[in-house]
């Protein structure tokens, strides 16, 4: 017993133990060999069995060796429960459950002596959602009649850039005409709900353009005019140099990854991209900057990054960014002169204590050139980022959209500068409700990213499933660059879900815009919401209903 080494790893220290059944298991090895993480393996198993012949007992023991499928303990191969390994099994023999006594994250760090990294999103929001407690309330009827959602025209189209107040419109009445005397800032129109920022680095490149394709369809089949956000690091030439470019917002973030090449590419661009979006901040992980481990920094990654093969950190803030103000002067009116002002220049922060206050300053923005402002909450899903990134810093997003929002009313400047907003949006698998629910307390439109990866297949939940996006080794293709797991992803069923998807959830904005009575969106609307928690209304100063 003094032997016992009580401090190692176990099986039963694990989040996920798996199930096996011997007497249904053939070992046709399907299993092992589909399981990205190597946490099962073949083994042999030596079997005492006792048995007697004849009238009277007399025992004899027999020893048999026995093939199985052992779980692996370790802190590199354990199991994530995927459930891949149930998904290929013919005969049911084995699956992954879930370990409640687990104590896992604390053995981990024992074990490494270093923070644990994973992906996917926070795994302590257990309780309800913000969102989850308010309901559509207004609802129009004999004395303001609703609309017809299968029939009426609805103008479903949001702001990219900055929109002068009436009073700094350049127009002039000549010859009884209004012309324009001078140059407005670019705006795009665009639909309000935008796929989030998610670079090529992160995803594989088959989900990169299931995304593309589905973004694509949408816009020049479906009549939605969806935009997709590169996230950082670039993006390959032949898209920068295509048509479909304009479908496209380009991210640049503090580590500049891939802009190299974005400029590069300018004199060959046939097409403006739809805008340029600056990140300072994401929800997932504020303060950590980005993160792409080595595993997925493959050769076509180091070609567009201009990079070794080596864990790509961006910094936690731009470099020689020291204000809010010179993040006008020198950020916004950089990247706006790169494309000779014609592009919409954005800028994406993590929703928090300071939010309101870097937007209250770039409202007062004297060149008129912040095209939107992005805010990101901490339910928001990432590739990689430390786990206490991921559950212990942020804000979750519903009020601080709606402190932005009313700081700008404050001031009497709502709309000039459009928010975004994102963190959880459609964590339930409802978009749409999501969406109308944030434009009514005061969103332009909404941003989404882990939805789009679910869509597609991930198999990953927000109960620490998976959530191995920083491995690598994406069992479902997705957030891998190995091209043996990549093939795992049906890229055109993988963009005819999300292009269904959206289809689906355009017309639900509609069914929830024709009762409220509005054809187009509701932004700032918070009449017509209704909260089922009081201390929730008076927060976000909504009516309260029981």
């Amino acid at each position: 017993m003094a032997t016992m080494k009580v401090n190692e790893l176990s099986r039963d220290d694990l989040f996920w133990q798996i199930e096996y059944d011997t007497h249904r298991c053939t070992f046709c090895g399907k299993c092992v060999a589909a399981c990205p993480f190597n946490a099962i393996e073949a083994k042999v198993e030596k079997r005492r069995k006792v048995t007697s012949e004849g009238p009277t007992p007399t025992p004899t023991i027999n020893f048999q060796t026995v093939p199985v499928i052992q779980q692996v303990v370790n802190t590199a191969n354990f199991c994530r429960g995927c459930g891949i390994c149930e998904k290929v099994c013919p005969n049911e023999a084995i699956r992954p459950v879930r370990n409640y006594d687990e104590r896992f994250d604390m053995k981990i760090r024992a074990n490494t002596g270093a923070s644990y990294t994973r992906g996917g999103r926070s795994n302590l929001n257990s309780e309800e959602r913000a969102l989850d407690k308010i309901v559509v309330g207004r609802i129009s009827q004999m004395t303001d009649p609703s609309l017809d959602a299968q029939r009426h025209t609805f103008d479903m189209l949001a702001p990219l850039g900055r929109v002068l107040p009436p009073e700094q419109l350049p127009f002039e009445a000549k010859n009884g005409k209004l012309e324009i005397s001078s140059k407005t800032p670019p705006v795009r129109w665009v639909y309000p709900i935008i796929i989030g920022d998610m670079s090529i680095g992160a995803l594989s490149c088959r989900m990169w353009e299931a995304i593309s394709i589905a973004a694509a369809y949408l816009n020049e089949q479906a009549n939605i005019p969806i935009r997709m956000c590169s996230g950082e690091g670039g993006m390959p030439v032949k898209l920068l140099k295509s048509k479909y470019l304009k479908y496209m917002i380009l991210q640049i973030a503090s580590g500049h990854f891939g802009w190299n090449r974005i400029i590069n590419a300018l004199p060959e661009m046939s097409e403006d991209p739809a805008g340029v979006l600056i990140k300072i901040g994401q929800g997932a992980k504020p303060g950590d900057g980005g993160l792409l481990q080595a595993k997925k920094v493959a050769r076509h990654i180091q070609e567009i990054r201009g990079v070794p093969k080596a864990d790509l950190l961006s910094p936690p803030n731009h470099q020689g960014l020291y204000s809010i103000e010179e993040s006008v002067q020198k950020m916004f009116l950089s990247f706006n002169a790169a494309f000779k002002f014609r592009v919409p220049v954005a800028i994406k922060v993590s929703a928090s204590a300071t939010s309101v206050s870097v937007y209250n300053n770039l409202l007062r923005d004297p060149y008129n050139i912040v095209g939107g402002f992005f805010l990101d909450g901490i339910f928001g899903g990432t590739g990689a980022a430390h786990e206490i990134s991921l559950n212990h810093t942020g804000h979750p997003i519903v009020s601080k959209l709606r402190d932005c929002y009313l700081a700008a009313v404050h001031q009497g400047k709502q709309g000039q500068i459009p928010l975004w907003a994102a963190g959880g949006l459609g964590m339930t698998g409802n978009l749409a409700a999501d969406s109308i629910k944030m434009i009514s307390l005061g969103a332009n439109g909404v941003f989404t990213g882990k939805l789009v990866l679910q869509l597609a297949g991930c198999v990953g939940n927000d109960s620490g499933k998976c959530n191995a996006c920083n491995t690598g080794l994406c069992p479902v293709g997705i957030c891998t660059q190995n091209p043996v797991l990549t093939k795992r992803l049906d890229v055109d069923k993988a963009a005819e879900n999300i292009a269904n998807y959206f289809i689906a959830v355009d017309s639900e904005i509609k069914k929830v815009l024709a009762p409220i009575g509005n054809s187009s969106l509701p932004v700032g609307r918070s009449d017509a919401l209704v909260s089922t928690d009081r201390a929730l209304a008076d927060k976000l100063q909504i009516p309260y209903g029981c």
